[in-house]
């Protein structure tokens, strides 16, 4: 183990200034044993740092490594584990326990001591020694010589001084004067041996000859003890004296304690009390105010108001720890319960007596509103009830249950008020648009109940049927040929020289102008409405909150869905859901009201349904544009579906009345009735579409009845048999194509080349039907010449072939002299006369396309008559300009 501690200090500690002191060899308690040495160090520089340092054997070699250290003022308890019996097991406490188990029981003794002696010189004893036997911390102790022996290692560090210039003079001098010192040491020994035994009896006879000066010495340090002595009792007197003036001072500050603590407490009452007062004191005024204040007046609300938000500041105090223990605390609790209770039942009470009045002042302006096409003005009703508005928040936050109740019985009222005027108003609006009598309308103006009500809807709606009735039978009349249904409609629709037409437009735009009216009435209704309710039942209409949708209260009257406790507010999210179910019940009339005036104008004129496509889409687009899921817009959206959906069978229709068409089999066909309907359908369409928002809507219902048109021309043109199927189909294709080049729909762009197409091919097409062979047999001579061209005979030679020799052509000529020509153009001018119609005016234009074909089948005859028979000098008996002289001559003629 020595040299172990040697190795150790040498290559380890000295490095560092170090100084190693106790070696102990030890392994981990309770773990594989791997040996390791804890070492007791001090620095040989001031401050003396004292350590503990765990030193392992590297497993690389043999040489020692210093692993962790830990300093001696970190070391709190040293455990032996038992004081009697040897155990080699120690612990050391530093920041965490480290449990040991030392080689030897001797070892671990000598280590334990050597903590403790240096516990005692530099830590002044803060370490604990538990389980350490009391006779090793005895043997431990320093006293006399002991001390130099065992602390001989720590006296050596402290004693220990450098040599000086002087004493390493001295020594050289000394060592010169005695040359064998090196060579012979024990001879330098004796000799200084002498001289020591020289100087100590110099020494001693110096003593004594000075013996006289020590006795002076010890007479007067025997003086000095006696001041001493008188100093000390001087001193203890003093500590007397100052011992009681510090019992004094200790009950002076005692007392000074006692009384700051009761000012501390004093002042923290007094704190108390006036939080409470402050904060739960309601004045007298605010308290007459919520028991007698007046509710109708502006005053009266003013001061309720201001007392209302008084009590709910009292009541949402934030008390402190305790306070809800204090009975004032509680009485004044339960008075201001108490008052609450009271304002909310006075205030509910009189508020349902405000909207039953509203119900019953409305009521009397009704009867001023049922002859004009306006619906009454709620706004001196809102803006009376605004006033109101705070002291509804504040019921809503303390008493929900009495807000709930004054919301359900607002509506209930209103709706039925609402009901009234919504009715009377839809009423005036059927008046308007059926045209009834001024008698009717003055029927109308009196006071009348509800029987009376349904039995003057019954005879709009009968008098609407009528309408109806000549409606669909002038379309009757309509559908006959072009000649009958000029001939009557001009009888049946000469009404004060106005057309038909006329009178068409006229209904349609006073329906468009009334149903505009009651939109632009309703829309501005319900937004007040809806206003009103958001501002008075303090419900948020235009936020959103993140989270889930709830589902909303029944607020018809059932059992509600949700269950609130008093003053908890609702979620905004409810509040939007909660404002259109109560716009639901006040206006629940609206969307039926609506749905029958719709079906009504539908009844009157089925073209009727385009203006109520475009009016309800904008206001629905509007409506949409403000809150997408407000009431109005909902509505309005349901409503739209509807009149959408009568739009599309209006189209239906049509398309149904173009395949039940029947044409007359006595007159000529001329331009369809359903073609001119799809023209009087567009023209109408597009002057009502412009700029609107549903444009997409009529290019669908453009396509579906121009392909209706299409197909039923095709097929009446394949039935007709007074008139060719070409004329049919050429001059109902010229119509279509002039009325959608006159449009210009960009949709039906390429049915309007399909159209001019077919116009083309059946103008075309009956050209060469009806001009047909007019110089037959010249016709029939050259189609023989042709044929023996084909055959491959030169066209030079066909001259010599025997039935088309040059004397058979001029046979064949002479048959057709410029008279008969002329004579077979004037037929066939009124021919095609009597088949085309006088409405599209296609004769001139077919008549100048037969000439063309005819001038064309003329210069083919010269053609073949200048190759085949070359310098015969057979020529027609007519010209070209013989030709166009015939044409314009019987042109004018007729």
């Amino acid at each position: 183990m020595t040299a172990i501690k040697h190795a150790l200090q040498r290559d380890i500690f000295t490095p560092n200034d170090e100084r190693l002191l106790s070696i102990v060899n030890v392994c981990k308690a309770g773990k594989k044993k791997k040996n390791c040495f804890l070492c007791a160090t001090v620095t040989t520089e001031r401050p003396v740092q004292v350590k503990v340092v765990k030193v392992k054997k590297s497993d690389k070699g043999d040489f020692y490594k210093r692993q962790i250290a830990w300093a001696l003022r970190d070391l709190a308890v040293v455990d032996a584990k038992d004081a009697i019996k040897e155990n080699p097991e120690f612990d050391l406490h530093f920041e965490k326990i480290y449990k040991w188990v030392a080689s030897s029981t001797a070892e671990k003794n000598a280590f334990i001591s050597c903590i403790w002696k240096l516990n005692q010189r530099y830590l002044r004893k803060k370490i604990d020694f538990v389980n350490v036997s009391s006779q090793l911390l005895e043997e431990s102790v320093p006293s006399g010589e002991n001390q130099s022996v065992t602390g001989g290692d720590e006296e050596a560090v402290d004693e220990y001084q450098e040599l000086n210039a002087r004493e390493e003079q001295d020594i050289e001098i000394m060592m010169e004067g005695c040359e064998y010192a090196i060579s012979n040491a024990e001879a330098f020994a004796e000799r200084l041996s002498r001289e020591l035994q020289v100087l100590d009896g110099a020494n001693i006879q110096s003593i004594m000859a000075s013996e006289k000066q020590v006795n002076i010495l010890m007479n007067l340090l025997d003086e000095a003890l006696k001041e001493v002595d008188q100093i000390e009792l001087k001193l203890s007197s003093y500590e007397e004296m100052l011992q009681s003036v510090k019992e004094q001072m200790d009950q002076i500050s005692e007392s000074n304690h006692l009384i700051h603590l009761s000012n501390t407490n004093n002042v923290k009452l007094l704190s108390e009390i006036e939080f409470l007062v402050n904060h739960m004191d309601l004045a007298k005024g605010h308290i007459k105010a919520l028991q007698e204040g007046d509710l109708a007046s502006s005053r009266g609300i003013e001061a309720c108001t201001n007392a209302a938000d008084a009590l709910l500041q009292c009541m949402n105090v934030a008390l402190r720890p305790g306070h809800d223990m204090l009975l004032a605390v509680k009485q004044q609790q339960q008075r201001f319960s108490d008052l609450r209770e009271h304002f909310a039942r006075r205030l509910a009470s009189h508020l349902n007596n405000v909207f039953v009045q509203q119900g019953h002042d409305q009521s009397s302006t009704l009867a001023q509103h049922s002859v004009e096409l306006t619906l009454p003005n709620h706004h001196p009703f809102h803006r009376d009830l605004l006033r109101y508005a705070k002291l509804m928040e504040w019921l809503k936050s303390t008493d929900y249950g009495k807000y709930e109740g004054l919301t359900k019985n607002y509506m209930d009222y209103l709706s039925r008020l609402y009901e009234r005027e919504i009715k009377d108003f839809f009423e005036v609006a059927k008046i308007k648009m059926t045209g009834t009598t001024k008698e009717s309308k003055k029927f109308a103006t009196l006071p009348r109940k509800e029987s009376a009500v349904k039995q003057e809807t019954e005879s709009l709606h009968g008098s609407s049927g009528k309408l109806t009735g000549s409606t669909s039978s002038l379309n009757k009349l309509s559908v006959q040929s072009s000649g009958n249904r000029r001939s009557q409609s001009s009888s049946l629709l000469d009404m004060g020289n106005m057309s038909a037409s006329d009178l068409d437009v006229a209904d349609r735009t006073k329906f468009d102008k009334i149903f505009e009216q009651v939109l632009s009435e309703l829309e501005p209704l319900c937004l007040a409405e809806q206003d009103f309710i958001s501002k008075f039942f303090k419900l948020q209409q235009h936020q959103s909150m993140p989270g889930t949708m709830t589902e909303a209260e029944d607020l018809d009257g059932g059992t509600s869905s949700r269950q609130h406790n008093v003053g908890t507010p609702l979620p905004v999210s409810s509040e939007k859901d909660m404002i259109r179910q109560m716009m639901i019940k006040i206006f629940r009339c609206i969307e039926p009201e609506l749905n029958n005036l719709i079906a009504l104008g539908d009844k009157i004129d089925s073209f009727n349904s385009l203006y109520m496509l475009v009016k309800m889409s904008h206001h629905v687009w509007t409506a949409q544009n403000v809150d997408p899921a407000s009431f109005l817009s909902t509505t309005l959206g349901n409503v739209l579906v509807t009149v959408k959906r009568n739009f599309d069978k209006c189209i239906s229709n049509q398309i149904r009345q173009m395949e039940e068409v029947k044409i007359s089999k006595k007159s000529k066909v001329g331009i369809l009735p359903f073609v001119a309907e799809f023209e009087e359908f567009a023209g109408l369409a597009e002057s009502i579409f412009k700029n609107a928002e549903r444009r997409g809507d009529l290019d669908k219902a453009y396509t579906k009845l121009i392909r209706g048109v299409f197909v039923n021309v095709e097929k009446v043109a394949n039935e007709s048999q007074k008139t060719p199927r070409d004329v049919v189909m050429m001059e109902n294709f010229h119509h279509i194509f002039a009325t959608l080049s006159r449009l210009k729909i960009s949709c039906l762009e390429a049915e309007k080349k399909e159209a001019k197409q077919k116009y083309t091919d059946h103008l075309q097409s009956y050209v060469i039907y009806s001009l047909g062979q007019p110089l037959e047999k010249l016709n029939h001579f050259f189609e023989g010449v042709e044929a023996r061209v084909a055959q491959g005979i030169r066209e030079e030679e066909v001259s010599y072939q025997l039935a088309f020799n040059k004397q058979e052509l001029r046979k064949v000529i002479k048959e057709y002299p410029g008279k008969e020509v002329k004579k077979g153009l004037d037929n066939l001018y009124k021919k095609v006369d009597k088949h085309l119609c006088e409405e599209e005016n296609l004769l001139q234009v077919v008549w100048h396309s037969m000439q063309d074909e005819f001038i064309r089948q003329y210069k083919h005859f010269e053609g073949l008559i200048a190759r085949c028979y070359p310098g015969s000098g057979v020529t027609m008996e007519f010209t070209i300009q013989d030709i166009l002289d015939y044409c314009s001559s019987i042109a004018q003629s007729h």
